[in-house]
């Protein structure tokens, strides 16, 4: 390490103050500081001592991710091969799953990290972390077969309107990887609904239906699967985030590393429950009908309720503010899937509307407070007259 150390000082010192290279700094102390911790400190004020950095939070995350993408790579090629009656194994599977993911998270990459990169330039500012996980999330939510220039520019918008116009990481109002997908859902709406988007090739092959569970019911018709492949996620859906079991093993790291909120996560589901059941009373169509607990293993719910509406940035932040939002994510997600059958996945838009009103819930949390302490000041100032 110590060699690595000596070369990356050697390449430093063009970039340092007084450098041909020093508008660059921030490029390079980027690369830098995903290879070493960075060997400054705080001299003066106050400033907590923790060794949880932006950089460790975003690889925690990425880590508690891994399981899901992987799962994704077998279950695209799974879905491609059952699909199409070809013999097939389990790495035959993996390969053609990692053949068409890989390119997309590597367009996410290279297309995001060059406009953080440009901005932090034109700001001279450090490159933040927290596209790191953004770039992989935003190929995870998207159809396998979705055209890598419509992902690029669907990347393009959501680093600049929803992070960048903001003020960069940990200004945004809005998750990023969600309002990448839905920019792609509005601009491509053909490229992202339908029964030929969610299975490898299927344009490609006639006789293919790919359609989602949540699609099938929103069309009146029958889910052929059950319980234990809506569990596993052997189901067509987006890229890597149709098997909870998977999610359920990210979203045990996030909940024990103290990255994720579970009371977000205990919330959402409880909201989701809950409207499910009172739907399940009425039963008026198939998406009122379908049992509510396989309400929460469809539709991205799992993956969106532990990996997004849990954003440290985008969702509330005091600890009430928490389970009233989880719980309002929950429950809108459940309202749009079964009044507004455009949207049959609904965590999408559940969690970028409660992304909207989680400041207005954290302030009148925080004025309710206030509110209950000046009320037990004054009684004890009138207890002690």
């Amino acid at each position: 390490m110590d060699f690595i150390r000596k070369q990356v000082d050697m390449l430093k010192k063009p970039f340092d103050k007084g450098g041909k290279l020093e508008k660059l700094y921030p490029a390079f102390n980027a690369f830098e500081t995903m290879l070493f911790v960075p060997n400054h400190t705080t001299s003066k004020g106050s400033h907590i001592r923790d060794g949880v950095d932006l950089k460790r939070t975003m690889i925690t995350v990425i880590i508690a991710l891994v399981p899901a993408l992987f799962y994704g790579m077998y279950n695209t090629g799974y879905q491609y091969y059952v699909q199409t009656d070809i013999q097939f194994t389990f790495i035959d599977a993996v390969l053609h799953g990692a053949y068409k993911i890989f390119p997309m998270i590597a367009v996410s990459y290279a297309v995001g990290l060059a406009i953080e990169f440009a901005f932090a330039v034109y700001r001279n500012h450090p490159v933040n972390e927290g596209y790191l996980v953004t770039g992989l999330l935003i190929p995870m939510i998207m159809p396998i077969d979705m055209p890598l220039w419509m992902l690029a520019i669907s990347v393009i918008f959501a680093v600049l309107i929803a992070k960048e116009a903001f003020g960069g990481t940990g200004m945004n109002i809005l998750n990023p990887a969600l309002t990448a997908r839905a920019f792609a859902f509005f601009a491509y709406p053909t490229f992202m609904s339908g029964d030929k988007v969610w299975v490898s090739e299927a344009s490609n092959v006639d006789g293919i239906s790919g359609e989602t569970i949540l699609g099938t019911l929103a069309a009146n018709g029958e889910v052929a699967y059950s319980f234990a492949s809506m569990f596993m996620g052997s189901i067509p859906g987006s890229v890597a985030e149709t098997s909870v079991f998977f999610v359920l093993i990210g979203a045990l790291l996030l909940i024990i590393t103290g990255v994720g909120s579970w009371r977000i996560m205990l919330s959402g589901v409880i909201g989701a429950s809950v409207v499910g059941i009172l739907f399940n009373l009425w039963g008026a169509n198939s998406l009122m009908s379908f049992e509510w607990y396989n309400h929460l293993l469809v539709g991205g719910f799992a993956f969106g309720i532990v990996f997004m509406a849990t954003d440290p940035v985008s969702a509330a932040q005091t600890t009430k503010g928490k389970w009233i939002y989880g719980f309002l994510v929950g429950v809108f997600c459940i309202l749009i899937r079964v009044f507004n059958p455009a949207y049959p996945e609904g965590v999408m838009l559940a969690i970028l509307l409660m992304n909207v009103f989680a400041p207005l819930i954290d302030h009148y949390v925080i004025e309710t407070n206030v509110s209950m302490r000046r009320k037990r000041w004054r009684d004890v100032k009138l207890e002690t007259a």
